[in-house]
């Protein structure tokens, strides 16, 4: 037997690969798929079941593609009703994977079709569950996202996770091993772990919500507590995740096709495609396409391109690195970004070669701010995270967190200079390249954020520590 888990940072995501006396199982497996085939060819072994935990909100599936490449059978628990063929197993079913056993756990709540899927290894013996979104490390699945499906309130739904927990998962063994499908990072949870993998012992003994002698009430009120509104594109890749999807290979050629200076900006204007700039925040401050956005491929892309693009249909051309197109497409095509209409041709540096005009962010040093900055007279606009800016900040700074700018941008008077910035530069440059392409141009977004800042004398908030904040 082997188990290997296949993390993708970016989605902060888990998908398992197993393997038992020459057959193969996929769980929750992401939308590329040579990835698969290249493991399933090196090891010789057939795939025979692809099972999903769920109807994923954050990312795109290959389950389609998996299954028309290989035959496989898509396994889903019960209640899941897609537009394809598919097994809808029963509650205990057993699924039979060379010499293991895959064991059927509904633990609905996540989602009403929500999984956990017990593996039973050669000798009889409970060896691991893959638990889907239903319970993390550190965490359990939020249970706001299938409201609308499943004509329930987020309470009542907190209500079934509590008994899923308790009654299907909770009872096994303590050396059980846990895997889940996200870690830290992933908006599916509120306090994650950055740990991947962990034991049923531990999360009984660490994580709030499987606390002993925790009641109904205190588990709904504590797990839907802070919860922030799920990303606009939560609900399409649900959508597609159902429904079926164009191939990856058709929307990664699309993306691929290289567009020349003189064309880009033409089709720029003909689609209305938004352009989205994936460089390093501190090259796009030194040159960029006008109006086009800055969302860095080194950094939470693909989450924050579905939380403020929203629309999965949006045309997209791309502007990269030179030899990072690929990477680009593909990050874009998991979370379903498929009207990829091309990328500029040998980059950014091709448009400023060709004499077109060429926009800049108003970027300044930590050191620079903090000559310029009056506390109570100056206005700053801090674009993290609550929790980040309720621990410690700029003294009289705005709280706006990037994740909600069409809310608070309309509040923003452009003939009112400002300073922004971020923890450090990532998500302040998403912010300063939205503002400029929607006309705000008086600010400055500081170089290094809240982190350069802290080495300065600029009067701060006293530091309190985020778990506290969380809690």
């Amino acid at each position: 037997m082997k188990i290997e888990q296949i993390y993708t940072g970016c989605l902060a995501q888990g998908a398992y690969y197993i393997t038992s006396n020459g057959e193969a199982a996929i769980i929750d497996p992401l939308r590329e798929t040579q990835p698969y085939m290249e493991r399933l060819a090196k090891d010789n072994v057939k795939l025979k079941y692809i099972f999903e935990t769920h109807f994923h909100a954050d990312f795109v599936s290959g389950h389609l593609d998996l299954s028309k490449k290989t035959g496989a059978s898509i396994v889903y628990g019960p209640n899941a009703k897609p537009d394809f063929e598919f097994i809808s197993a029963k509650d205990n079913q057993v699924f039979d994977i060379g010499n293991i056993k895959i064991k059927v756990l509904h633990t609905p709540g996540h989602t009403m079709e929500s999984t956990t899927y017990l593996l039973i290894d050669a000798d009889g013996k409970d060896y691991a569950i893959f638990s889907g979104d239903t319970l993390f490390l550190g965490d359990v699945g939020r249970p706001d996202l299938a409201q609308k499906a499943a004509s329930m309130t987020q309470e009542q739904l907190a209500g079934l996770l509590f008994h899923s927990l308790r009654d299907k998962i909770m009872p096994l063994a303590d050396n059980v091993i846990v895997y889940p499908a996200h870690g830290a990072g992933s908006a599916c949870g509120k306090n994650m772990s950055k740990e991947t993998v962990g034991s049923i012992g531990d999360q009984k003994a660490t994580n709030y919500a499987l606390r002993a002698n925790m009641t109904e009430a205190e588990f709904i009120k504590e797990v839907t507590d802070g919860l922030l509104p799920p990303p606009a594109y939560f609900g399409m890749n649900v959508a597609m995740n159902k429904s079926g999807i164009e191939s990856f290979e058709n929307v990664f050629n699309n993306g691929m096709k290289a567009i020349n200076a003189t064309e880009f900006e033409v089709v720029a204007e003909e689609t209305g495609a938004l352009i989205l700039d994936t460089r390093n925040n501190g090259d796009f401050a030194k040159g960029n396409v006008p109006q086009s956005i800055n969302i860095g491929i080194n950094g939470d892309f693909a989450p924050w391109v579905g939380a403020l693009i929203g629309d999965v249909k949006q045309p997209i051309l791309l502007v990269t690195d030179l030899g990072m197109e690929e990477e680009t497409v593909t990050r874009l095509t998991r979370v379903g970004f498929d009207n990829i209409i091309g990328h500029l041709k040998y980059g950014f540096q091709a448009w400023a070669a060709a004499g077109y005009d060429v926009d800049t962010v108003n970027r300044i040093t930590a050191e620079e701010f903090e000559k310029e900055v009056k506390i109570g007279e100056s206005k700053v606009i801090d674009v993290r995270k609550e929790s980040e800016y309720e621990a410690e900040h700029v003294e009289e700074a705005y709280s706006r967190p990037l994740a909600s700018i069409n809310e608070w941008v309309k509040d923003i008077n452009p003939e009112e200079h400002f300073y922004l910035h971020c923890a450090g530069g990532y998500r302040s440059m998403i912010a300063a390249s939205i503002l400029q392409a929607r006309g705000y141009r008086n600010f400055s977004e500081v170089e290094g954020g809240f982190n350069a800042i802290a080495k300065t004398n600029i009067p701060k908030t006293d530091f309190v520590c985020q778990s506290k904040v969380l809690k």
